[in-house]
């Protein structure tokens, strides 16, 4: 089968309520769209010290899950191989937090498939789906661009808003081979 590699934050984890939360409790002020569209919330002015908390326990933790996620990536399971590929390495606290967020939301993914890495150059895949350019810089698969605050001016790869666009891409991919 066909092997897809999936990013955890801001693709399957939803990281932006847990920053506009920590931005609200520190400086008082309810961000607006606007206030961070175009890059990402720790670039906000005043903000650069939220980026620190993703250094400690817990962080990782209790991050909401992107909506439509499980349902699709279940779908997907019965054509493609599925791993969720995340640079946990960079935040060595968040390697037990995403591990657990991972069995305790996607329990139906197996735990050989979750891939913690530092440089994601080394996935072997035929499709990425990542907020970050950078790695799909040097994937060789597809890449597929999932809409973040930060990413919003990079045209390079095909974008995926949310998860029913990610439905219809794989769907569309399927008719192609068939």
């Amino acid at each position: 089968m066909r092997r897809i590699a999936i990013d955890m934050d801001e693709v399957i984890a939803d990281i932006l309520p847990k920053y506009l939360g920590l931005y609200h409790q520190q400086y008082g002020i309810l961000l607006e769209k606007e206030d961070y569209w175009g890059k990402k919330i720790y670039q906000v002015p005043g903000a650069h010290d939220l980026r620190s908390h993703l250094h400690t326990m817990g962080f990782f933790a209790d991050l909401p899950v992107m909506e439509g996620s499980q349902e699709v990536i279940r779908e997907l399971m019965e054509n493609f191989d599925i791993f969720i590929v995340t640079a946990a390495q960079e935040f060595r606290n968040s390697l037990p937090d995403k591990h657990d967020w991972l069995h305790h939301h996607f329990p139906f993914i197996p735990w050989q498939n979750f891939v913690f890495c530092g440089d994601k150059s080394i996935i072997l895949a035929d499709y990425m789906i990542d907020d970050h350019a950078f790695n799909l810089e040097t994937f060789q698969g597809k890449g597929l661009l999932y809409t973040a605050s930060h990413n919003i001016d990079e045209t390079r790869y095909t974008r995926v808003n949310n998860w029913e666009e990610i439905r219809g891409f794989f769907r569309g991919e399927l008719g192609k081979s068939a």
